[in-house]
């Protein structure tokens, strides 16, 4: 049975806790389509390759991490932008998008994800902005190789990371925060962390991850945040009896 779209989003906005972070853009329903959903095509970002597969999907709604509306864009929908929003409203399908909300979520966000699949447990929240926590800290089950591990990282995110190598020999302490976050290697070798995984790397961070003795990796943006928007496209599926469909657009940074 088909879902109100306003009672959809406002459980999502409930669940992923919107208003407990500040974020750089809208989070929640960004275009609205028809009222009534009941298929979802879930995503990263919402690009035009995923606008068209959803399309081609018959899909209701596009789910992403990466939406519309950041703060400080030019606002005029116009060009590339003008070509995407109007092929949702063309199609009377809307955009629901959750930016840093889907990296902090304990139990379906990009960093949960994250820690799941790297095998990193007991897990604690790491890593402040926008007034809370984002990413995560926590232990493996046994110290490992840090190449080993990283080379871990690639297979199970289909992806070459930059690893800048620590002075430690083996590796138990992990820290994670998905996407754009490498300044944060100075908080997790402060907080005596081993390796500390973002996405992506700026020139600062492997100075800093040298000079402050810890393990630095940056595994891809795209890569370590396609986990947190199927995980909640299935959650939605299953709760709410709604057809879901994860695509995912290729992306190598």
């Amino acid at each position: 049975m088909p879902v109100d779209l306003k009672e959809l989003a406002a459980y999502c906005d409930d669940y992923l806790a919107i208003d407990a972070v500040g974020d750089f853009t809208v989070n929640g329903l960004q275009v609205e389509g028809r009222p009534e959903v009941g298929r979802i095509v879930s995503g990263v970002t919402a690009c035009q390759a995923l606008l068209d597969e959803a399309v081609a999907d018959g899909a209701d709604l596009v789910l992403v991490h990466h939406g519309y509306f950041w703060k400080g864009e030019d606002p005029a929908l116009v060009g590339m932008k003008g070509r995407r929003v109007r092929t949702l409203m063309q199609a009377d399908m809307s955009l629901l998008a959750y930016h840093l909300p889907l990296d902090r979520h304990p139990v379906v966000g990009n960093n949960a994800e994250l820690a799941r699949v790297l095998g990193v447990g007991a897990t604690e929240p790491f890593g402040e902005l926008g007034g809370a926590a984002i990413g995560l800290g926590g232990s493996l089950a046994e110290a490992r190789d840090p190449a080993e591990f990283v080379a871990g990282v690639d297979d199970a995110l289909a992806t070459r990371s930059l690893h800048v190598a620590g002075p430690q020999a083996a590796i138990r302490r992990v820290a994670l925060c998905s996407g754009g976050a490498p300044d944060l290697v100075a908080e997790a070798a402060e907080a005596g962390y081993d390796l500390y995984l973002t996405g992506e790397s700026n020139e600062r961070a492997t100075h800093m991850a040298r000079e402050m003795g810890i393990h630095f990796v940056a595994a891809g943006h795209h890569a370590t945040e396609r986990l947190g928007a199927p995980a909640l496209g299935a959650h939605l599926a299953e709760r709410f009896g709604l057809g879901h469909r994860f695509v995912d657009i290729p992306n190598p940074a």
